[in-house]
């Protein structure tokens, strides 16, 4: 296998640097809700495990988001692991302005008030232990407190993750 050796022009960092960057990296897909008088929620790409024991797992979220308000006082939190079925719930969150939780998103309330939305692959419901400044955005750390790794529908193992690559949702391929 011949290794290509030219690695291009070096670009000063910029946001548009990292974005661009980033585009190449696929993501696994989740939605984060919050409850409130009204429930938030926001399709995040940056959902990472921390840590098995406690189970801890991070996210970022833009403190210029519309639900940076929601999660900045939530005391629990919905992590929803999409499926490829899922893109249009996918681009229903990540849309700005969106009445993400009216028709056709089913939900339901769910343990600490968290809304928990319907036929994902696996959820979570997570107590926040922390908001860490990062920039415009804020790394919010949360520890599990309940889970289902088959998701209300039983969708584990019938479908495949959703995973966002080159700026719009893929599944994977064979």
């Amino acid at each position: 296998m011949t290794v290509p050796t030219d690695l291009g022009t070096p670009r000063a960092a910029t946001p548009d640097l990292l974005r661009s960057v980033f585009r190449q990296h696929a993501a696994g897909v989740a939605v984060i809700t919050a409850p409130g008088g009204r429930p938030a929620g926001f399709t995040a790409t940056s959902l990472t495990s921390v840590a098995a024991d406690p189970p801890l797992l991070s996210f970022g979220i833009s403190t210029g988001s519309s639900c940076w308000p929601a999660v900045s006082e939530a005391g629990h939190i919905g992590v929803h692991i999409l499926g490829e079925h899922q893109r249009e719930l996918a681009t229903t969150f990540a849309r700005s302005g969106a009445d993400r939780f009216a028709p056709p998103t089913s939900w339901r309330p769910g343990p600490h008030g968290v809304p928990l939305l319907d036929g994902v692959l696996a959820w979570l419901v997570c107590e926040v232990v922390a908001r860490v400044p990062a920039g415009d955005h804020r790394i919010v750390l949360g520890k599990v407190v309940e889970g289902d790794p088959e998701g209300y529908a039983g969708t584990a193992g019938r479908s495949r993750p959703l995973l966002y690559h080159e700026g719009r949702f893929n599944a994977l391929r064979d």
